[in-house]
């Protein structure tokens, strides 16, 4: 609840931009080993991912249409450890598509320093049954930036040819 009124008071943004979320690690995230449990970054991936979607409007316009989306697959890299208290960013964009998938990039950091990244392939689906063709989302949203690529990657979610670099490079910097 309290990351739905957060992201109310947060300016609005565009599919295309990159979101940016806010957080700090509390006990519940931690493992025995005292750093955040590798399975929170999943759950907090689902919060950026509806950060970017509810301040764009996307959301709003596809469950208008029935819809819904699902993560079909994502890889992960752990660079670094997050501790009790430490605070963290996560940003989240959309980096390419293909005839079916649709795939995005999340990355953690503290500063400067890339604390963890992953790459997300993700689908909708109709609330009736079946899919949506990826291009009747394009057609919901709107044409796409130059610098993302149809068909920019793999079955097995690393990037192949993408106009943007992945980690560091960013389209739009909301917060």
């Amino acid at each position: 609840m309290l990351f739905f009124l957060r992201v109310r008071a947060k300016s609005p943004l565009g599919i295309w931009d990159t979101s940016h979320a806010s957080f700090r690690v509390n006990l519940a995230d931690l493992d025995v080993r005292r750093h955040m449990n590798n399975g929170r970054y999943l759950s907090i991936m689902d919060l950026g991912r509806m950060d970017l979607m509810l301040r764009s409007g996307f959301w709003k316009r596809i469950t208008d249409a029935g819809w819904y989306p699902v993560v079909a697959g994502q890889t992960i890299t752990y660079r670094r450890s997050l501790t009790l208290g430490q605070r963290f960013e996560l940003a989240t964009r959309v980096i390419g598509y293909d005839e079916r998938w649709i795939y995005m990039e999340q990355v953690f950091r503290r500063g400067d320093t890339v604390i963890a990244d992953a790459i997300v392939r993700a689908r909708f689906l109709r609330a009736s049954g079946g899919s949506v063709d990826v291009q009747e989302v394009l057609e919901l949203v709107g044409r796409p930036p130059a610098d993302l690529v149809a068909a920019g990657l793999g079955g097995d979610l690393e990037p192949r040819v993408l106009g943007a670099q992945p980690v560091s490079g960013e389209r739009g910097r909301g917060r």
